[in-house]
């Protein structure tokens, strides 16, 4: 008799170990991805930067060839014609291959996004503390859906806070890809005289 009501608090600790472990997904918020399955996302409480809630991406294998995010998706109509720039903080432990923000905007039946960037250029590596990025783009006339969040692709953990977008002039300068082409956009005039 001691054996089954053994088993019972074994199965029960650790039903209870996996509850506490696991994380709830912030509203408004959703997991997607190459490999979503691959990672617990969601709120961890008590854990940003200013001691309340963050989201957070952990890998659950120990490899992965792929990506987990956890984003959002809106329509544009508040930004048309505006160039955006998305803040937020985050930071990281064990990221072996490389995480970051990302924001997208897109245009209905093409496959190409209008403009995109996903930190690519200046990835999120190791272990860091809490740091402040950001991502600058235009949203043009014809954008039908902007989509932004936070990655990890390969192993690891990140913590994503604060997250705020905000309209920009334009002698902000963007990051990322307009067109699928590197953004053209620079702090200053370059080879006016076109000899380089």
């Amino acid at each position: 008799m001691k054996r089954p009501k053994s088993i019972l608090n074994y199965v029960l600790l650790i039903g209870t170990t996996i509850a506490l472990l696991s994380f709830d997904l912030p509203a408004g918020w959703f997991a997607a991805g190459s490999k979503p399955k691959s990672y617990e996302m969601g709120i961890d409480k008590g854990a940003g930067q200013d001691g309340k809630n963050a989201a957070t991406i952990k890998s659950i294998e120990k490899m992965i060839k792929g990506f987990g995010t956890l984003m959002q998706q809106k329509k544009p109509d508040n930004y048309l014609g505006k160039r955006i720039k998305m803040t937020g903080f985050m930071k990281s432990e064990n990221v072996a291959n490389w995480a970051g923000l990302w924001f997208r905007v897109d245009q209905a039946g093409s496959q190409q996004s209008l403009s995109f960037d996903n930190m690519g250029d200046r990835p999120i590596k190791g272990t860091t503390s809490w740091t402040k990025y950001e991502i600058v783009l235009d949203i043009p006339e014809n954008a039908s859906q902007i989509a932004y969040g936070a990655l990890l692709d390969g192993t690891g953990q990140i913590w994503f806070d604060n997250i705020a977008i905000e309209i920009v002039n334009d002698s902000v300068p963007t990051t990322g890809l307009q067109n699928g082409k590197k953004s053209a956009t620079q702090n200053e005039p370059t080879n006016l005289d076109f000899e380089k």
